[in-house]
């Protein structure tokens, strides 16, 4: 009886523990959008320090590496929009895998890479040119979700009915570099994946406009899976399942999506973007949003892909 109850305690704990948590949040934010980081300019040191920090966290929760190297899966990438001496530069994706021995799996993915000193021609902010871009919505928001929901599905205690695979993606902001790689080199058969979740900039939430969810017509299985999902924050959905995020690269090779995005504000590539002006509370329940959309996912078949453009 000591046994049963003493695993009983150790089930409960390690349930309690996968919840998302909003002090976990505001730790990853703070740490990748610190002024040490100096913005995760593709090729940094600083955007190696941000990937060794997201292999680290996919280690502790039990993941299986799935990158070329370990968790790494490397490419080069090109500067275009202007010149400079280094215009190729090295980044990697980082990918994990939960493996659940299911036939198909859920991509989760966020891009880590943010725009340095706002040096490379994607600025906003023209009159601070060369002072740190931190980028705490674009995107460390978007990998601290994705590391929390890593967490979550790795230590809630449940073999799920399909695997998942977190990824991590580098050279966004270069023009989708990373997940363009991914879908031309991929770690697994692309028809294989039930659907690709991507978030990009969900740490400013607007009560007035709410949290979009972007793909939603890119499969006939959304509607069902959005049948009597609730809460606690606003949200809506928009059917076209291309534009503006690594969510793309999947769309353009048949494979559903849904991307969650909080909406452009006045820091957008500007240097305000800064943990401070986070809302970590709306952020927690963004991420418990989509671990409904995602459970209720592995209720329905292997989902086919509707073209929306």
């Amino acid at each position: 009886m000591n046994n049963y109850f003493l695993l009983l305690f150790l089930l409960t704990a390690s349930v309690a523990n996968a919840q998302i948590s909003e002090k976990k949040l505001k730790k990853h934010i703070h740490y990748l959008a610190a002024d040490h980081m100096k913005g995760r300019q593709t090729g940094s040191k600083e955007a190696e320090t941000a990937a060794t920090y997201i292999e680290t966290h996919f280690k502790k929760y039990g993941l299986r590496p799935m990158g070329t190297d370990g968790f790494r899966q490397q490419f080069e990438a090109k500067v275009k929009r202007v010149v400079v001496k280094d215009s190729i530069r090295s980044s990697a994706n980082i990918i994990g895998f939960l493996d659940n021995d299911a036939p198909y799996t859920i991509v989760v993915g966020a891009h880590y890479d943010h725009i340095g000193y706002g040096d490379l021609g994607n600025s906003k902010d023209s009159l601070n040119i060369g002072k740190i871009h931190n980028g705490a919505d674009d995107n460390a928001s978007g990998v601290a979700g994705l590391l929390e929901l890593a967490k979550y599905y790795a230590k809630n205690g449940v073999k799920e009915r399909f695997n998942l695979l977190f990824i991590a993606f580098g050279a966004e902001e270069l023009g989708l570099l990373g997940s363009k790689y991914f879908v031309e080199h991929p770690v697994m058969p692309l028809n294989t994946i039930h659907w690709m979740l991507n978030m990009d900039m969900i740490g400013r939430y607007n009560p007035d406009n709410g949290v979009a969810v972007i793909g939603y017509g890119t499969s006939t299985g959304f509607p069902e899976i959005f049948k009597g999902i609730t809460a606690g924050i606003k949200f809506y959905t928009s059917r076209d399942g291309s534009g503006g995020s690594d969510q793309t690269s999947f769309y353009r090779k048949q494979v559903p999506v849904l991307f969650f995005h909080t909406g452009g504000h006045p820091d957008y590539h500007k240097t305000g973007d800064d943990p401070a002006k986070i809302n970590f509370n709306a952020l927690k329940s963004i991420l418990e949003l989509e671990i409904r959309v995602i459970d209720r996912s592995m209720t329905v078949p292997k989902m086919a892909f509707t073209p929306t453009n």
